[in-house]
């Protein structure tokens, strides 16, 4: 017998195996029959529930949709069946299964599910959401207050809008609003308050609304928010610190307020009738002044005052003058002041000495305020031109005072020579140190020979110009004398040939001992080579024919050597500047020894005195000429 019920258990568990597999795989495929996200819609509006399956050409056997349980068409054979609420509503698109619904409701709203069994193929179910929305519209943003108060107000801003699925965002001009411990938004995003506003919560603020189908925004709301005044300044045009009188002057002030802030003024903390917030000063005085300004704000009613801003105006400088506490300064104990007088502003004095800052010594001083400048005791070395600066920021001016300390005089003193010859110039000179310079009285032995001259010239003095001369120094200013100086002088005799004479004399011989002896050698040895020649040839000339054929001159000048030690030759033959000619004769015998002449003979001899050496011992030269016989 056979058993059945083992087969037929086998099949159902195949069966079984079956179903499960079938169920896995439309499961799966279910999961790829829509794209991902739900299909949002709005209300009114047709929409197209779109698988994701490929077109076909072979007809499905069977296609059911279904909303929630609700049936809403089922497709056989290219037979259709749709329930009747969905008559002219849905549009079935049979090559992809997809279905498309119009005139959308908020009702058609939930869950849709598609069934789809292929001619080839196990059955696909796929399942789908559909949301629809309201479209937002008529969005509406209000202020509970827009004229605020910063730090002490708060704001409330609500939104209102059509539509379903509303949120909310709202927006300080460009910026999103972020949730801070000043801001709170509430009732679901369509309220934000604002506690304490400040000055940057002015707006414009908008709110803008929006669900997955649509979205709107609210026209601008702006908050009027008073704050200040705050940093205020006050301005000074020019920006000077001094001013010169006559000027003109302008005072700003300047705050931050919202709205505009009122201004008033004050000087020295006195109150001006002026509310505008510039200042004008016309042909200011002299003086200074203490100006500031208070800002206020009629909504916050808060004030605010400036710093205080000094107006200094000035004189100009004018009118230097230095005067002395004397008319006469005379060293020796006396003190003198220097006084420094001028109209205007007076800052500073500053003192020069000869065009250099004024140093200090130890007995000048300056004091009150260096105006006057004190000399105890003056001094000779006090002497000099002092200037005096007077000066403020705007302007400066000065004045000079030559000072001049008279003294001695002192220290007389004659230069001049202590011996001169007779016929001779006399000159004396007598110098003293005195401001200023002192007359001189000049004495010869005890009588007064000239009066208030510093020099004493004698042309061609005799012996009664010998003894000693004094010369006296008076100061008509001091009115002091110095002390006498004296200077001997002797009168001399001429001497018939001084020793410049002599030295020349001696000089010029040795010159002309040393030409002789040369010129002779000369002659000798030219005479010796002539004498052997012609006795050579037979000639018979006699020695005194020879011998007058050989006469010469010598013509020796004296001239002073300027430049070195070597005797000069100049070339000249006047004989103004020659002394006496020295006759030689020269013969063939060996020159006799030369004497010179006696002092006697020479001064009968010479036309005038040669000349003599300088007081320097300048060296003196010879110059000889030699001149043929006539």
């Amino acid at each position: 017998m056979v058993d059945f019920s083992a087969g037929i258990a086998s099949e159902m568990d195949l069966s079984l195996l079956c179903i499960v597999s079938v169920a896995i795989t439309c499961l799966s495929e279910a999961a790829r029959v829509f794209p991902d996200g739900p299909f949002n819609a709005s209300v009114g509006e047709t929409v197209t529930l779109r698988t994701t399956l490929t077109p076909t050409n072979t007809p499905f056997v069977v296609v059911s949709w279904k909303f929630g349980s609700k049936d809403i068409i089922t497709s056989h054979s290219d037979v259709n069946f749709t329930a009747p609420e969905y008559e002219d509503r849905i549009a079935f698109f049979p090559s992809t299964a997809s279905l498309e619904l119009r005139g959308l409701t908020l009702s058609d709203s939930g869950e849709y599910t598609v069934s789809i069994t292929p001619a080839d193929s196990f059955s696909i179910v796929g399942t789908t959401r559909l949301d629809v929305f309201v479209l937002v519209s008529n969005v509406t943003l209000t202020s509970n207050s827009t004229d605020l108060v910063e730090f002490s107000s708060s704001v409330r801003l609500s939104c209102s809008s059509s539509g379903s699925s509303l949120s909310f965002r709202w927006m300080n001009s460009s910026s999103e609003v972020a949730h801070i411990d000043r801001v709170q938004i509430t009732d679901g995003g369509a309220t934000l308050i604002i506690v304490n506003v400040t000055r940057y919560d002015q707006g414009p603020f908008r709110c803008h609304v929006f669900n997955p189908v649509s979205n709107g925004t609210s026209d601008p709301v702006n908050l009027s928010i008073s704050y200040g005044p705050e940093n205020i300044n006050l301005m000074l045009s020019p920006p000077k610190e001094y001013f010169e009188e006559g000027s003109n002057i302008s005072l700003s002030c300047s705050a931050v307020s919202r709205p505009p802030a009122q201004y008033m003024w004050f000087v020295n903390g006195d109150k001006l009738p002026h509310t505008e917030p510039e200042l004008r000063l016309t042909n200011v005085q002299e003086g200074q002044r203490n100006y500031s300004c208070q800002a206020f704000n009629n909504k916050t009613l808060r004030y605010q005052t400036s710093l205080t801003s000094v107006v200094s105006v000035l004189e100009k400088i004018s009118g230097v003058s230095v005067k002395s506490s004397t008319n006469l300064t005379v060293e020796g104990g006396m003190s003198v002041n220097l006084t420094c007088e001028a109209s205007g502003s007076i800052f500073t004095r500053t003192w020069m000495k000869d065009g250099v800052n004024l140093i200090l010594t130890d007995n000048m001083t300056l004091y009150d305020n260096n105006r006057v400048l004190s000399f105890d005791p003056v001094n000779r070395k006090h002497s000099s031109e002092y200037f005096c600066n007077v000066s403020n920021p705007i302007s400066s001016d000065g004045a000079k005072y030559i000072m001049v300390v008279n003294y001695g005089p002192e220290n007389v003193r004659i230069t001049g020579l202590n011996e001169i010859t007779f016929k001779h110039t006399l000159k004396l000179t007598c110098s003293a140190d005195s401001t200023p310079a002192p007359s001189y009285t000049w004495i010869l032995n005890d009588q007064e020979i000239l009066y208030n001259a510093p020099e004493f010239i004698k042309e061609e003095a005799d012996y009664s110009h010998s003894g000693d001369y004094t010369c006296q120094a008076q100061n008509d200013i001091t009115g002091r004398s110095s002390s006498s100086a004296v200077h001997h002088v002797a009168v001399t005799e001429p001497s018939p040939c001084p020793p410049g004479c002599i030295a020349g004399i001696v000089i010029a011989v040795c010159v002309i001992i040393g030409l002789i002896a040369g010129s002779s050698y000369f002659i000798y040895k030219k005479k010796s080579k002539s004498s052997n020649r012609r006795f050579s040839e037979g000639g018979n000339h006699t020695n005194q024919a020879f011998t007058a054929q050989e006469l010469n001159y010598a013509d020796v000048n004296f001239l002073k050597h300027e430049n070195s030690g070597s005797v000069l030759q100049p070339q000249t033959n006047s004989l103004t500047d020659s002394s006496d000619y020295a006759q030689v004769k020269v013969n063939n015998k060996p020159p006799a020894a030369a004497t010179p002449p006696s002092y006697d003979v020479h001064m009968q001899r010479v036309k005038r005195p040669a000349p003599q050496p300088g007081v320097n011992g300048a060296q003196t030269s010879a110059q000889v000429h030699k001149h043929p016989s006539h």
